[in-house]
């Protein structure tokens, strides 16, 4: 679960990160109610759940409240990557000395958390990882020990922070880490974390995302969640129960079990395609549930087609086959679509898609060139 700026720096704050002066304004009138409470300078910032903000014209600096309320008119009436901007954050300006990236995520390959951070901070760290990764350094976290002293200032010695400052960067790294693991966070980043012209850290951006599987223990933050900031796709999957992310491509995936969703997901763009978005249905899955997922699927006008990969251990194939059928019956869908089943009744379910004008295959390579080649008009 994404959580907006706002959301993320009222966290940060409680656990002693300085961040600017601000609030939320849901009209242009608000905004510049907020701007003569702060007095002076005010930035407005787009409140979305997708990057590329600034890019898109989504945070301008005002000078007074009047420039504040008419840039907050514009903004709010704005779309960054198909998401309506529904609010703003009005913060205080910040005089920008030097801008700095502080983070945490996982590590799957190390199976431990690790802190990042960066000297060139305010653009995507994925920017920093591909143009300048010797400019990342990187700290893996025992999550039993926690973030440990001599760590915090390996960091900082290795981003070249003014000896002054160690302290408190000590103390923001600290207290990000215990958002971090307190909220059961995937991703907690500040970008940038400035020194401002007082030669002071502040937080000007931050970010956070949360574990779905783990917001049972957190109900205040699942009221955070805005399902109208949201794909209305990955909304009805939850709704289902099953894990759906949009992605780009045009070949949608229907699959059981995230790993072999993700190595459908790589066999496609091995031959040359893009999927469209990652789904499991996961084990046991019933007729309605696979007729959702389709209808999710074919509700992104980018699919170009589809391809189904089940193997049928706790979910039988003929199941699967009978949610295809009922949502090609309710949708009537105009793409083509590949159907690998394997395993418990797989050849009952082959004989029901039989007449339902489908392509089958054995393996998933031969599956994957058949979506490519069917997404391209090929087939």
């Amino acid at each position: 679960m994404k959580l907006h700026e706002y959301q993320s720096k009222q966290i940060f704050a409680r656990y002693g990160i300085p961040i600017p002066q601000g609030r939320v304004a849901a009209t242009a009138e608000e905004a510049k109610q907020i701007a003569r409470e702060l007095g002076g300078r005010v930035v407005i910032k787009a409140q979305v759940l997708v990057g590329g903000r600034g890019k898109a014209g989504g945070i301008k600096v005002a000078k007074d409240p009047d420039e504040a309320e008419a840039l907050a008119a514009q903004i709010l009436q704005m779309q960054i990557k198909g998401l309506p901007v529904r609010k703003v954050l009005v913060d205080e300006a910040a005089s920008i000395q030097t801008e700095i990236y502080l983070g945490i995520t996982n590590d799957r390959l190390a199976r431990r958390p690790v802190m990042m951070a960066s000297a060139a901070g305010g653009v995507d760290i994925e920017e920093v990882a591909r143009d300048m990764p010797e400019k990342i350094v990187k700290v893996h976290i025992d999550p039993l020990l926690g973030l440990r002293e001599y760590q915090m200032r390996d960091i900082a010695a290795a981003i070249d922070l003014p000896r002054e400052l160690w302290r408190s960067f000590s103390a923001i790294a600290l207290g990000l880490w215990r958002a971090y693991t307190e909220h059961d966070a995937t991703l907690a980043e500040i970008n940038p974390l400035i020194i401002n012209q007082e030669g002071k850290l502040l937080a000007l951006d931050g970010k956070m995302l949360i574990d779905d599987n783990a917001l049972f223990r957190h109900p205040d933050l699942a009221e955070l969640r805005d399902v109208d900031e949201e794909a209305s796709e990955e909304t009805e999957a939850r709704k289902y129960g099953l894990s759906y992310i949009k992605l780009n491509g045009t070949i949608g995936c229907m699959v059981n079990g995230a790993g072999l969703a993700m190595t459908s997901m790589d066999v496609i763009k091995l031959f040359g395609g893009e999927p469209a978005n990652f789904l499991d249905i996961g084990g046991g899955a019933g007729a309605e549930k696979v007729a959702a997922a389709l209808r999710i699927i074919l509700r992104d006008p980018n699919v170009k087609a589809v391809l189904f990969n089940i193997f049928g251990g706790i979910t039988r194939c003929d199941e699967v086959a009978r949610g295809i059928l009922a949502a090609m019956d309710e949708v009537k869908p105009n793409v083509p679509m590949v159907v690998r089943l394997v395993g418990t009744n797989a050849e009952e379910g082959r004989r029901l898609l039989e007449n339902a004008n489908m392509l089958t295959a054995e393996t998933l390579v031969e599956a994957a060139q058949k979506a490519v080649k069917a997404s391209r008009g090929e087939l």
